[in-house]
C-alpha cells in the first residue's frame, strides 16, 4: 500500500497502533485516521481526506462506545424501536438494532465511494456487511460450494429451540448470535435423553427486575437449570439467533483445537491453531496459539489451504479476511467468515506480521 491509506476506525485502538507500526517498519508515512463518530456525525469528513488517490481500510467500529451507540440509536430508528438506554461494558443489548444502524452505514459508505472513484477500499463495504450478519453469510459460503456446519435455522426462544431438535432428531447444537463479534453469546448447548440439559457460554447472565440481561465475559460458564437456560436462549433470540450442528473439534493433547486463517488477495496466508480446554477457542477468551502446521498432517493442510481458498472466493471485494475453520480427516468446514480477522499481533507468515503483508502485498 505505497499510495496514502486512510483508516476508519478509532484513534489510539489496537489495530490502529499495529498498522502504523507496520507502515513505520516499511519506512511508509502515517496512515490518515478518520474516526467512525466523526463519520457518523460529518459523512462529508470522507469525501475531505480521499481527495487524492488513496486506499480506505474500514476497521471495526466496536473500540469506540460512542459509535457502537450512534449505530445502535441510528437502528432503534430504522427499525421503528424506542431508543435503547447506553449499554453497560459488555453488555449484549438490541445487536440486530446495532445490525441495522451498521448495515445502514456501510450503504452509505458504498453510495460515498460510488463518487470518489481515486479511492480504492480494502474491503468493500457490502460484503464486509455479509460477513457481520453470520447467518447469512454462512448461507452465502454454502451456495458458493464452501464446506460448512449443518444449518438448523433461526431460533426464536427455548420453546422454538427443543422442537428444532425434536424435529432434526439431534441432541448438540451449537447457537450463535446472528451479529454477534467472536464468541460473544455463542451458546454450545447439549441434552441427555433424561432430560438434563447444558449450556456452556461466556455471556453472564444476570437476573433483575423486568427482562434477563446477558454480559459478554471471560470465563466460561456452564448453566444446567431449565429456567436459566431458557432465560438465555429467549434473550439471545429477542436479538436474533440460529442455530448449527454441532460439529467435533480435533483434539491436541487433552485439548481441542480449530484454526484461524487469514486470506490476503484470495489466497492463505497467516493461519494459527486455537488451542482450549473448553468448546470456545477464541483466543480472547485466554485459549491459547499452536503452529497448525504442527498439528495437520499433508491432507489436513492441504484441506485447510483449498477451503479457506475456496471460501476468499465467495467475497472477491474483500482482500483481508479471516476464517475460522475445524479440519479433521482431511477436510475443511469452515465456521466462521471475518471481515476484520486480521488482529493476530506477532503472528507471521513468510517473517512479516497480517499488518506488514497487506501493505507488502497490497
Amino acid at each position: 500500500m505505497l499510495m496514502p491509506l486512510t483508516l476508519l476506525a478509532t484513534q489510539g485502538s489496537k489495530r490502529v497502533r499495529l498498522m502504523q507500526a507496520a507502515r513505520a517498519q516499511l519506512r511508509l508515512p502515517p496512515a490518515q485516521v478518520l474516526e467512525w463518530r466523526d463519520w457518523l456525525a460529518q459523512p462529508a469528513l470522507l469525501e475531505h481526506v480521499l481527495r487524492q488517490p488513496g486506499i480506505l481500510k474500514i476497521e471495526p467500529p466496536g473500540d469506540d462506545p460512542a459509535a457502537h451507540l450512534l449505530l445502535l440509536q441510528a437502528g432503534c430508528r430504522l427499525l421503528g424501536r424506542a431508543p435503547v438506554r447506553v449499554p453497560d461494558h459488555g453488555e449484549l443489548l438490541a445487536m440486530d438494532a446495532w445490525f441495522a444502524g451498521f448495515t445502514s452505514a456501510m450503504a452509505s459508505l458504498t453510495a460515498q465511494l460510488a463518487d470518489l472513484p481515486q479511492a480504492r477500499v480494502v474491503n468493500a463495504p457490502g460484503e464486509i456487511s455479509l460477513m457481520t450478519d453470520k447467518l447469512a453469510c454462512q448461507r452465502h459460503l454454502e451456495t458458493h460450494g464452501v464446506p460448512i456446519p449443518a444449518l438448523l435455522g433461526p431460533v426464536h426462544g427455548y420453546e422454538h429451540l427443543q422442537s428444532l431438535l425434536h424435529a432434526h432428531d439431534i441432541d448438540r447444537v451449537y447457537l450463535k448470535p446472528r451479529y454477534g463479534s467472536s464468541a460473544s453469546g455463542v451458546i454450545a448447548y447439549r441434552r441427555n435423553k433424561t432430560g438434563r440439559q447444558q449450556a456452556t457460554t461466556s455471556a453472564a447472565l444476570q437476573h433483575g427486575d423486568g427482562a434477563a440481561r446477558l454480559f459478554n465475559v471471560k470465563r466460561m460458564a456452564s448453566y444446567e437449570s431449565e429456567h436459566d437456560i431458557a432465560a438465555l436462549v429467549d434473550a439471545l433470540a429477542a436479538q436474533q439467533l440460529y442455530a448449527e450442528a454441532w460439529l467435533n473439534k480435533p483434539r491436541c493433547g487433552d485439548s481441542h483445537y480449530d484454526l484461524r486463517v487469514v486470506t490476503l488477495a484470495g489466497q492463505p496466508a497467516h493461519r494459527v491453531a486455537r488451542i482450549g480446554n473448553r468448546m470456545m477457542t477464541n483466543l480472547h477468551l485466554d485459549n491459547r496459539r499452536g503452529a497448525a502446521a504442527g498439528l495437520l498432517n499433508a491432507a489436513d493442510l492441504a484441506a485447510l489451504e483449498q477451503t479457506a481458498a475456496l471460501a476468499a472466493r465467495a467475497f472477491p471485494a474483500s482482500h483481508v479476511t479471516g476464517y475460522d475453520l475445524v479440519v479433521r480427516h482431511g477436510q475443511a468446514r469452515v465456521l466462521e467468515a471475518n471481515a476484520f480477522g486480521d488482529l493476530l499481533p506477532g503472528l507471521l507468515w513468510q517473517g512479516i506480521d497480517t499488518y506488514t503483508a497487506q501493505l507488502v502485498h497490497a
